[in-house]
């Protein structure tokens, strides 16, 4: 990571004293998105939550991520649910690609791994989707939440795991 925001700095750097641009130029330019990036991890990383660890595979790459989500209440606490996260190149005008790695019996992600929550969505008809306005800390906030405040049962994407929790709410009364 540090790798990432020390190549910035430098590529700053030799933007001064360059007298004209060359081809070789053009494979050292670092993209709007790893420039976003640098900052929006130091700020996820000041402020995660308790219960989330992020990992980089390669510092040198913050496109792509892992997040654990331990909850520590609810229905999934004591589990550990591993994500991978990938950031495209057309950042922030979409949203990162988001996949769960850990099985999981959930109403919002399925058995595949596919996520249901509504800022990972390009386009939202309730206006809470993506937007260039949201950060890589609102994804990780809203994964963890997807654990607690954001369990959906109304409008599952795993239709029978949500009719299963129902059921056994209804047989435990």
């Amino acid at each position: 990571m540090l790798t990432l925001a020390s190549k910035l700095k430098r590529d700053d750097g030799l933007k001064g004293s360059r007298t004209a641009a060359s081809a070789s130029d053009s494979t050292r330019r670092v993209s709007v998105r790893d420039k976003l990036l640098v900052k929006e991890v130091a700020e996820l990383e000041a402020n995660l939550p308790c219960t989330c660890k992020v990992h980089f595979p390669d510092p040198n790459k913050l496109h792509c991520f892992q997040l654990t989500v331990t909850p520590d209440e609810g229905y999934y606490q004591g589990g550990k649910f591993q994500f991978e996260t990938e950031v495209p190149d057309a950042y922030n005008m979409v949203p990162p690609k988001v996949k769960c790695l850990t099985k999981i019996w959930h109403p919002n992600i399925t058995e595949t791994g596919e996520i249901c929550l509504s800022l990972l969505r390009e386009h939202s008809i309730d206006g809470t989707g993506w937007a260039p306005t949201r950060t890589l800390k609102d994804v990780v906030w809203g994964l963890n939440s997807l654990f607690t405040d954001l369990l959906n049962f109304d409008d599952p994407l795993n239709i029978e795991a949500a009719e299963h929790h129902l059921r056994d709410k209804v047989s435990q009364k």
